[in-house]
């Protein structure tokens, strides 16, 4: 269908899961950029900060995305992201033990979701973690705006954010480090596959898209378990059957419901509309993850579902390099919550809970927790 999307503007959307297999796959059909280089959903009035940092591999076509892509592959192996597993269950330990150190109720989204995936993206970066509230309130102004005026406003953000990676950049480059960016500074050394305008935006996405969507990730499956005691239960009866709540919670709650827009370079057909060379075109991955084509009865949370043919990481070239990632820390997430304050409840009314305004992204804006009736120890 064809909608009016806030600063993309006219675009396309797929509302099923084999139309949005389509296009992601398709990458001759459906491309990032023009032969000129222009961004899809990029327009003139935005500033060149902007223009930079979509230099990252989100935001490109073969063979540069596969350029860009394998140099942090191969830098995601080197620090080997399953065998961290045990190190990110006892930050959620930590973290769940401080909850409420500051009295309760406790923001849920601040005091630990967000916390979580900050904590270990700052590590696994080689970021600096004394500076993770520096990280949090730019964070916070990047997924607040819902217009031209409110994208605008978040420019401040982005230019002390990209300041502060060129400085620790040059910080690595001169006296060495650890973590991916130092990983990368080594790449760029040995071979110059990578321009530093490539490095800074890459460092951008990996340090935002590897704690913003998985903050909404946990705090979106609390929110479900508080609401629905029989799954909390079922859940809690055995800690082993937490990967597949994850999975079902991906598809669920799809923090991520749309992907960046893409150009159609050909007329085609699709799914009986006709699209014409220069339009554009977003997959809605929550329409996708809600098709009972893939998924019967997609409307019911069901922990157990199998098999579970979501597409929350999206698909095709552009499949989340973080996946891993998110998944461990999910699980980890809910697991060290839980066995903390097995009583948790909601400290306020389900209608009280709002969600952020912005387009393209599902996200609980505060969640009011209480430790309920007991603590375990």
């Amino acid at each position: 269908m064809e909608v009016r999307f806030p600063i993309v503007g006219k675009v396309w959307t797929t509302t099923t899961q084999a139309l949005a297999d389509q296009v992601l796959k398709d990458t001759e059909t459906f491309t990032m950029r023009r032969d000129d280089g222009t961004v899809a959903g990029f327009q003139w009035w935005m500033p060149g900060i902007v223009r930079t940092l979509a230099n990252s591999m989100l935001s490109m076509d073969e063979p540069n995305h596969k350029r860009l892509r394998d140099i942090v592959d191969e830098a995601f192996r080197r620090r080997a992201v399953l065998d961290m597993e045990p190190h990110i269950q006892a930050t959620a330990d930590q973290l769940a033990d401080e909850l409420f150190s500051e009295g309760s109720p406790a923001d849920l989204v601040e005091r630990y979701a967000r916390k979580l995936p900050l904590s270990v993206i700052c590590e696994l970066l080689g970021l600096p973690l004394a500076d993770r509230p520096k990280f949090i309130a730019w964070a916070g102004g990047f997924t607040r705006f819902t217009d031209m005026l409110g994208f605008l406003g978040m420019i401040p953000n982005i230019l002390a954010l990209k300041r502060y990676i060129e400085q620790h950049l040059e910080s690595v480059r001169r006296h060495g480090g650890e973590g991916l960016i130092a990983e990368i500074v080594r790449v760029e050394r040995a071979g110059g596959r990578i321009s530093r305008d490539e490095i800074v935006a890459t460092v951008f996405l990996l340090l935002l898209a590897g704690h913003e969507t998985t903050t909404h990730l946990i705090s979106g499956s609390v929110h479900e378990l508080l609401k629905n005691p029989g799954l909390r239960d079922w859940l809690e009866q055995d800690w082993s059957r937490v990967d597949l709540a994850v999975e079902e919670f991906l598809r669920f709650i799809t923090p991520v419901q749309f992907t960046k827009p893409r150009y159609v370079r050909k007329d085609i057909e699709l799914g009986g509309v006709r699209l014409r060379k220069g339009d554009k075109i977003m997959v809605m991955l929550a329409a996708a993850n809600m098709d009972p084509q893939a998924n019967p009865h997609p409307e019911q949370l069901d922990l157990q579902r199998r098999p579970n043919r979501h597409i929350a990481f999206g698909t095709g070239i552009h499949f989340r390099l973080g996946h891993q990632l998110a998944r461990i820390e999910g699980r980890c997430a809910l697991k060290s919550l839980l066995q903390r304050w097995p009583a948790l409840i909601l400290a306020v009314d389900e209608s009280e809970i709002t969600w952020r305004k912005r387009p393209g992204i599902k996200a609980i804006d505060h969640l009011p927790v209480a430790a309920g009736r007991e603590a375990a120890r």
